[in-house]
């Protein structure tokens, strides 16, 4: 105990009686061997508290990293998520742009024939008018 052999301990014991005497030395002892005991009962105690904050603190630092790394992958799956929608949007706006540029070109067209009929009526009506002109004339 403490590093103390039996001859140190004897030792204690022949002080003890010498200053305590026979009758107090059993009480003395019961006593030193209680705060003995709770001194080590507290220590341990206390090697428990340390052990398990340690623990609490390596959970936490574990839970920090799993929350990290689920992060990240949130992350991921949220950009490639983005990325396909951007993606879809693309072909959506090449599919309008397309759909665009042809009812421009079916309108313009339109415009044209439209515009070449109204020349048709026109040159038809002056060709009327010149003959009612001749007719009168």
């Amino acid at each position: 105990m403490f590093g103390m052999g039996f001859s140190e301990i004897l030792i204690i014991l022949i002080i003890g009686i010498i200053f305590l005497g026979p009758d107090k030395l059993p009480e003395a002892m019961v006593k030193i061997a209680k705060f003995f005991n709770a001194f080590k009962k507290t220590i341990n105690e206390a090697k428990d508290s340390i052990d398990q904050e340690l623990k609490i603190q390596e959970l936490k630092a574990e839970a920090m990293e799993y929350k990290k790394r689920l992060q990240e992958s949130t992350d991921t799956v949220k950009r490639s998520l983005y990325v396909d929608e951007i993606e879809d949007i693309k072909h959506a706006t090449k599919n309008l742009d397309k759909t665009i540029k042809e009812s421009i070109e079916d309108s313009v067209e339109n415009d044209d024939k439209k515009e070449k009929e109204l020349e048709n009526i026109e040159v038809k009506k002056s060709d009327k008018t010149e003959e009612e002109d001749k007719k009168d004339v």
